[in-house]
Order: C-alpha cells, then sequence, then structure tokens
C-alpha cells in the first residue's frame, strides 16, 4: 500500500523549497509524512531550523513510498550524497514517484532520472556542469518552473509554489477546480470564491 511521503533532510537543506507541497500533503490527513536522513542525528536547515529525521535512507520502504521528495543544498553540487541516488533510483524503480527542487534535481540526475523525461531546473546548463553523465539535455525545459513527467518531478529554485502544484497532482489532492484555486491563491493571491466575500469586506475594513 503506497501510503507514505519521505522527505530528505541533510545539514543545509533548502526549508522553503517544499514548504507549501509538505503542508498540502499533511491537510487531508490520508499520507503518512516521514522524514528521512543519512543518518538519524538532528539536522540544521539552511534557515537554522532543527530536524531529527525518523529513519534512514536504507530503512525507506519502497513498498510504501508514494513520493521521495529531495529539496535542494549545497551537498549536492559537491557531488555527495550516494546515498541519496541510490534511494532515489530505487523508488522510482518500485513504481512511486520522486520529486526534486533546485540542486535536487542532481540527485534524480545522477540516478539516471532524466535522460528519458521532460524536466527542468534552476538554469539551463546547471545540471551539465555538476552531472558529467547526464544525456538529457534535450528533454530540458528552460521556460517551466516545475516539470512532471514519467514518474519525476522537477522545480526551479523560484517554482517552489509550481512545484507543489505537481506534488498536489500527482498524490490526487483535491479536486481539479480546488487545485487550480489552490495555485492563484499561492501564486497571485487571487482568493477562490468562496472567500472573496471574506476578501472584500477585509479590504474595506
Amino acid at each position: 500500500m503506497r501510503d507514505t511521503v519521505y522527505f530528505l533532510a541533510f545539514d543545509g537543506y533548502a526549508d522553503w523549497h517544499a514548504a507549501h507541497a509538505l503542508c498540502e500533503i499533511r491537510r487531508p490527513g490520508d499520507w503518512q509524512l516521514k522524514t528521512v536522513g543519512f543518518s538519524l542525528q538532528p539536522v540544521l536547515s539552511m534557515a537554522g531550523l532543527r530536524v531529527v529525521p525518523e529513519l534512514t535512507l536504507d530503512q525507506l520502504e519502497v513498498k510504501r513510498a508514494a513520493l521521495l521528495v529531495v529539496p535542494g543544498g549545497y551537498l549536492w553540487e559537491h557531488g555527495h550524497g550516494e546515498e541519496a541516488v541510490e534511494a532515489a533510483r530505487r523508488v522510482h524503480d518500485a513504481g512511486a514517484t520522486v520529486a526534486a527542487v533546485d540542486s535536487g534535481v542532481l540527485v534524480l540526475a545522477r540516478a539516471g532520472l532524466l535522460d528519458a523525461c521532460r524536466h527542468t531546473s534552476s538554469w539551463p546548463g546547471h545540471i551539465g556542469t555538476h552531472v558529467p553523465g547526464y544525456a538529457g539535455a534535450d528533454q530540458y525545459d528552460a521556460q517551466a518552473l516545475a516539470v512532471s513527467d514519467s514518474g519525476v518531478i522537477t522545480a526551479s529554485q523560484l517554482g517552489s509554489v509550481e512545484f507543489a502544484r505537481e506534488v498536489i497532482r500527482t498524490l490526487d489532492l483535491y479536486n481539479p477546480s480546488d487545485r487550480e484555486h489552490w495555485f492563484r491563491l499561492f501564486k497571485h493571491a487571487l482568493p477562490p470564491p468562496w472567500c472573496a466575500g471574506d476578501a472584500a469586506a477585509a479590504v474595506a475594513a
């Protein structure tokens, strides 16, 4: 039963990259959200938030995995984190979705998951600079802030809302209309119809 979303936390991870997505995953209460790490030792996010992983990457249960989320962080640009590369490959091979933002996309590239699917990152050339074996340049979409294709979600560092939208779609959270209203609210500050009266009252006050 695929009922678990795994979020990878490590020293220096960019805590804002998946914040919108994680909140929406937890809101309905239908999914388990578990934090995984390279060890069970506490880590500090880029903003200094202290997080204690619940399990290690090798303890991740691929049969229960619906999604693995890999945020960005300086770690990936230094070529570290082979355990994360292997975990991403295992999760994807088992039929679940893997998702990454900014430099976290390098993990998916090292796992060979971007060679045959449409994808993006923070800027053209970023992946090839850090992953010599990357063979997916012709699949790169420089116009999109987030892309979902073939069980792989990738996003720019500027696309946290777009990233969340793709996660919401992948996990089938809310109905299509509500998903669009959610995106308009967080991306363009356009309240949904059922909040229009409250918004107008607030402006009038």
